[in-house]
């Protein structure tokens, strides 16, 4: 995506490797320019690509065609048309959220299938997983020190658990294959590696 001011949206467990947001298409089928708006003191501007900034207004940006949610990975959803002879002079923010919300749960639906396709886990594991989430979540109501301090432990365990899998995978398995196995880039699962493995990512 580009370097621009808009909403996007990512999950706890694939973070920035799919950062989902709500992206342009002109009549032409292209994705335009984001805007660059100058400051008002004169010191700058910010550039911005987010949607509601396409309603081909002066000053604002070309007029949006459609709209549809994108990814970092470069998955795009479908395309939701806007109609501009029914819209005209409303305000895009405003008519335009339907469509929008509706990228959103395109985006959701496809961070579901990212996670459906990384490596399963054990259902044990799973299990485990969900009722040490809901007893420490028990335990923040009662006792909030107990559980910072419940979530210092798993830092610990997972540092301990996770650091010879780590080296293990990284010396054995080509990184595409690792990236694909946990949802991630190759950035992001080289840099995953590495914090649990403890060396330097750009070693």
């Amino acid at each position: 995506m580009e370097d621009s001011e808009r909403e996007t949206w990512t999950t706890d467990e694939f973070g920035p490797c799919h950062t989902g947001a709500v992206g342009v298409l002109l009549d032409d089928g292209n994705v335009p320019r984001p805007v660059y708006f100058d400051a008002s003191s004169g010191g700058g501007g910010q550039a911005v690509s987010q949607w509601t900034v396409y309603d081909g207004r002066p000053r604002q940006g070309p007029r949006a065609a459609a709209l549809r949610a994108v990814c970092s990975c470069g998955w795009n959803g479908p395309e939701q048309r806007l109609d501009w002879e029914e819209i005209g002079d409303q305000d895009l923010q405003t008519v335009g959220a339907g469509a929008a919300d509706t990228c959103l749960r395109d985006w959701d639906q496809h961070t579901a299938e990212v996670e459906r396709s990384a490596i399963p886990l054990p259902e044990a594991v799973t299990v485990l997983l969900a009722q040490l989430e809901t007893e420490v979540d028990k335990l923040a109501q009662s006792s909030p020190l107990a559980a910072i301090r419940a979530a210092r432990r798993l830092e610990v365990l997972a540092a301990q658990t996770a650091y010879w899998p780590a080296r293990d995978t990284l010396g054995d398995d080509d990184l595409g294959q690792v990236a694909a196995a946990l949802g991630l880039d190759d950035s992001g699962a080289r840099a995953l590696l590495a914090r649990f493995g403890r060396w330097s990512p750009n070693s």
